[in-house]
């Protein structure tokens, strides 16, 4: 109840000056709150060789620097992703770069991977006490000559704390970023991370997250080559620089990614096309627009074994976990499943 009152309050704030103050009162939150409570073993479900309590994780970009992931798994987070991270630190674009949609329930970004870098996270989850799945989210410096060398360089020096990594080729803040969603370079980039792997005979999860803004000849690409690197899993998707024509808010002409409910449908969509591509041969993870347990539910049938949220939580608060798991629940029984795991891909011939 205090949580969410605090989010009444911050979104007062500018949207960069309350993400901010967001992340300082859960630090000093952290060791007072409680942990969650047992979530319902119908949720729970077996993958990437970890056992999820919940199928609902956070999103990478809310915890950047893996300052709060302890701290968000205790507000009822079935697992969190931390990240995007370089290998550098990195100031990010020029600022005003985060803008709230509020007549559209979105948010537009173009913050830049702004982060203080890999060693840095490096030493803050050294000393954690691995309670909970955190995920890692790894890309490349702006400036960086080599960008595929940037993650290995990530993927060698933070595997060792991350549950898995997720390897971001879709940010759209990044110029040329997303070139490397591109075939002849993805298959190089996930033969690189996937060697760095077996170099240092590490058993991390490899994820691949990629772009809402691709066709159907992309995604045949993309599901080649992940399967062909025998990675786990693709995250699907990242901001779009889509904008639909019946976007109401006035920051909708801002340049960036657009997140957030306009980013549901489109997303899902590619989700489902993934998963008539790979069948159940990855993880797919599914976020984009989440802001009710229906949402979650229609990732779920298109072929999502989990998903995330971010935006949503800008304009519901913290609450919104409990209620997607409560009306997760709800749907599994009207439905008839037993458990979460017998829903994914329901809707994919």
């Amino acid at each position: 109840m205090l949580m969410d009152a605090g989010a009444t309050l911050l979104r007062c704030l500018p949207p960069e000056a309350a993400h901010r103050a967001t992340l300082r009162l859960l630090r000093l939150a952290a060791p007072f709150l409680p942990r969650a409570g047992r979530d319902d073993p119908r949720l729970a479900s077996d993958a990437l060789g970890l056992h999820f309590p919940n199928p609902v994780g956070l999103a990478a970009g809310f915890d950047k620097d893996a300052e709060v992931g302890d701290a968000m798994l205790k507000l009822g987070f079935g697992f969190v992703e931390c990240g995007t991270v370089t290998p550098r630190p990195q100031a990010g674009n020029a600022k005003p770069r985060l803008f709230r949609l509020a007549q559209d329930r979105a948010v537009i970004n173009r913050m830049g991977f702004n982060n203080r870098g890999m060693d840095a996270m490096a030493l803050r989850l050294a000393n954690r006490a691995r309670n909970g799945i955190v995920g890692i989210n790894i890309g490349a410096n702006k400036d960086s000559p080599d960008r595929i060398a940037d993650y290995r360089a990530c993927f060698a020096r933070l595997a060792p704390f991350a549950d898995y990594v997720a390897v971001n080729v879709s940010s759209p803040n990044t110029p040329g970023l997303r070139g490397l969603q591109n075939r002849d370079e993805l298959r190089r980039l996930l033969d690189i991370v996937t060697g760095e792997r077996a170099r240092m005979n590490a058993a991390n999860p490899i994820l691949l997250k990629i772009a809402p803004d691709i066709d159907q000849a992309a995604i045949d690409d993309i599901a080649g080559v992940a399967l062909a690197a025998r990675i786990e899993g693709i995250i699907v998707a990242n901001t779009t620089i889509a904008r639909p024509a019946w976007l109401r808010s006035k920051q909708a002409h801002q340049s960036g990614g657009l997140s957030g409910a306009p980013l549901l449908a489109p997303s899902t969509a590619i989700l489902k096309a993934m998963r008539g591509r790979t069948g159940t041969q990855l993880l797919l993870v599914g976020v984009g627009g989440i802001r009710s347990g229906a949402d979650a539910y229609a990732k779920i049938r298109a072929g999502a074994g989990l998903v995330q949220l971010y935006s949503a939580l800008a304009y519901d608060g913290p609450a919104l976990v409990g209620r997607i798991k409560s009306e997760l629940l709800e749907l599994l029984t009207r439905d008839g499943f037993a458990r979460i795991s017998d829903a994914v891909g329901a809707d994919v011939k």
